[in-house]
């Protein structure tokens, strides 16, 4: 391979790792744009077109070109499935907020508070984007809109489907809500607790795999190659 062919190759690689990765943010900023444009292109295709690009001028040809194409899909398809990194901070201070948010409402409830005002007053203290939901959450309510309804705004968030479920419970049968929440606040907190422990033994798993890597070849080589060749030496 030449040297200009190496350096568009590498570059139209990067140009495809640093578009694919922000490609959903920067479709967000495509789209806030004016309307008076009617095509926009697409960051995900663009950087699986540039990724498949890359790989049938690596492989050159027909073959080159078939390999490529199904790079663009699958680059595609992978790209799609990643989370940008706004969302992903988002979704993680929600899931860490919510054993909060539980045992707050819970106090609140015991204090004599109406949901919705309940709802309302620990958006205000916790802020973020759960904050957020549990606002939409306690104007719903306020409006008389159905518990389902109302606590539906929490759907996209880990573990806030029980919460909205023993909400539902609570207005159809009469049950205590406050004593719902406390327990759901304890079993967030546990299983958080136990993710964090199977994350903490992966992790050892994954640090002790490279040395594993690096040893057994050399376990091989210093160990057993000499061992056989001195086998193979006496027999022939």
């Amino acid at each position: 391979m030449r040297p200009a062919e190496a350096v568009l190759i590498a570059s139209l690689v990067a140009a495809a790792v640093v578009v694919g990765v922000r490609g959903r943010p920067a479709r967000r900023r495509l789209a806030s744009l004016s309307t008076r444009r009617r095509w926009r292109p697409n960051p995900i295709r663009v950087a699986a077109g540039l990724g498949g690009f890359a790989v049938a001028l690596f492989v050159g040809g027909l073959p080159g070109l078939a390999v490529g194409a199904a790079v663009a899909v699958v680059l595609e398809r992978f790209l799609r499935r990643l989370e940008p990194a706004e969302a992903r901070a988002r979704r993680l201070r929600e899931v860490a907020d919510l054993p909060l948010a539980a045992d707050l409402m819970a106090a609140g409830l015991r204090a004599g508070a109406p949901v919705d005002h309940a709802a309302a007053a620990v958006a205000e203290a916790i802020g973020g984007p759960l904050g957020d939901r549990l606002a939409r959450v306690a104007r719903s309510l306020r409006l008389g809109a159905e518990p389902a309804e109302a606590w539906g705004h929490l759907a996209p968030v880990a573990g806030a489907g029980r919460m909205a479920q023993a909400a539902a419970r609570s207005s159809a049968s009469g049950s205590a809500l406050a004593g719902a929440l406390a327990r759901l606040a304890d079993d967030l907190r546990a299983d958080r607790a136990i993710a964090s422990e199977a994350a903490a033994r992966r992790a050892g798993v994954l640090i002790v795999l490279p040395l594993g890597l690096c040893f057994l070849p050399a376990f091989i080589l210093a160990g057993l190659v000499p061992v056989l060749l001195a086998v193979l030496r006496d027999v022939l």
